[in-house]
């Protein structure tokens, strides 16, 4: 199995993908596709799994996920291209390693619309009980991949617009609970630090479960690498957008949980702790209950929207070096100059998925075995992307063997592997029994690993690129 690199910049026989973003505009869709309520639902679960320590565990999270960040940074400016984890890692450790890694980010990118639309439909459900969840699904699934087939442009002007209705509730949230707090004096002198620390409920373990799920939080930045062929300068905002994304997402997320905490002290058990911060939010200021439900909503089909386009990019990359058969997934639409094969696609699985899931969740809801199934397709390709930096900088010298080199690769791998063992059995089993049917038909379509996997049509890495970063 071998890849070959061309040059990226040849003419090409068909249409491709067209470069059309900015700097901001890879924010915006990174701040997007991870979310600024990204918490919020999985809050209950949070505070429950860590014994009060949520806001600890989403902090522990940010911490973790920054190496990695780096080193999908650093990579994006080698490989300035749609393949991300696929590609880094195919070059780096090799094309069945590569293949492995996008199997796991499929993995990912299928199963986050499909809890942002199982979240969704049982809150829409809660505001107008005469519409069955599954129904709402639908509405959800089939909205969400009619935007994602329009031009990017037209989907970036979508995330715009929706990032700034959701960055707006929650400044209205942490204001009401700011608001709250002052018109509520406590002589409680842990108030403020028990979120964070409480002696009383502390244990090692069940943080370590709770920080796992808490990754959820910032899941999704590592998709503006798949923006890289459609990105202006990919080699300098790629790299910039994916930290940005990290950081502002996760003060973001410590303030949410933070505050919610403090209006809903961990002493005290929730009503329903799938829709946990909807009862925080009402007592701070009872109007809240449904413009957070609402927003939440739309945030969580914004959040659908952006998995969609980086999964339907993911197959296009996989399709155009024939890992997929290529007719399919390597075509692109004349008119809209996006995947519409693959957008279509992912919209029926997506939506197939969404309704069955919660039926195969057994013990767990259906949202908290997604979410699980989630951290695992990600945390596996993340475990590739940073063995993949620390050979191109480390051992090849990319960079010129700084202790960074070392440093930030292996502690983002390590990090990413304690997480990934912290996941849950249950997790665990199915995420194993998908990546096995990935090896499964490798094995058919090489067969036997006796043929090429692929043939990567990607430019060859550049070790100026990355310079400075």
């Amino acid at each position: 199995m071998t890849y070959v690199a061309n040059d990226v910049n040849q003419t090409s026989s068909g249409p491709g993908l067209r470069r059309a973003l900015t700097l901001r505009d890879l924010v915006v869709y990174g701040v997007i596709v991870v979310s600024v309520t990204a918490p919020m639902p999985v809050y209950g679960l949070l505070a429950q799994r860590g014994h009060g320590h949520a806001a600890l565990a989403v902090s522990i999270a940010l911490f973790a996920m920054l190496p990695t960040a780096v080193s999908y940074g650093r990579m994006a400016s080698i490989y300035p291209q749609a393949g991300s984890a696929f590609a880094y890692v195919g070059y780096e450790l090799g094309p069945l390693l590569g293949y492995i890694a996008g199997w796991g980010m499929i993995m990912d990118y299928l199963l986050n619309p499909m809890i942002c639309f199982i979240w969704a439909s049982q809150q829409a459900h809660v505001f107008f009980p005469a519409i069955p969840s599954w129904l709402w699904v639908v509405i959800f699934a089939v909205g969400a991949t009619a935007v994602t087939a329009q031009g990017i442009r037209e989907s970036a002007r979508t995330n715009m617009i929706l990032a700034g209705l959701t960055a707006g509730v929650v400044l209205l949230f942490l204001g009401a609970v700011a608001h709250y707090l002052v018109t509520h004096a406590t002589s409680d002198p842990h108030l403020y630090t028990r979120p964070f620390f409480d002696p009383s409920t502390w244990n090692i373990a069940a943080i370590a479960s709770s920080t796992s799920l808490a990754m959820l939080t910032y899941i999704g930045f590592d998709g503006i690498s798949t923006l890289a062929e459609e990105s202006y300068h990919p080699r300098r905002d790629v790299p910039r957008a994916t930290v940005l994304t990290c950081l502002i997402i996760g003060v973001l997320s410590i303030l949410q949980v933070y505050g919610a905490q403090l209006v809903w002290p961990s002493t005290e058990s929730f009503p329903n702790v799938d829709i946990a911060i909807t009862y925080a939010a009402q007592r701070a200021w009872e109007p809240l209950f449904v413009i957070v439900g609402a927003t939440m909503c739309v945030a969580l089909l914004a959040t659908a929207i952006a998995d969609q386009l980086a999964v339907a990019r993911l197959l296009y990359s996989m399709g155009r070096c024939d890992v997929l058969p290529r007719g399919f997934f390597g075509a692109i639409d004349a008119h809209s100059q996006v995947p519409r094969n693959n957008v279509i696609l992912v919209g029926v699985v997506v939506l197939g998925g969404a309704i069955l899931l919660p039926w195969i969740s057994g013990s767990m809801t259906g949202f908290e075995l997604g979410g699980s199934l989630v951290n695992f397709g990600a945390l596996t390709a993340f475990m590739g992307v940073n063995a993949a930096a620390f050979v191109r900088f480390r051992l090849r010298g990319a960079g010129g063997r700084r202790p960074s080199d070392t440093l930030v690769p292996v502690a983002g791998f390590i990090v990413c592997l304690v997480l990934w063992w912290n996941l849950g059995s249950r997790a665990l089993v199915f995420g194993v029994g998908w990546m096995f049917a990935g090896l499964t038909y490798a094995f058919w379509r090489t067969r036997g690993f006796r043929e090429g996997l692929a043939t990567l049509d990607l430019a060859a890495p550049d070790a100026k690129s990355v310079e400075g970063i």
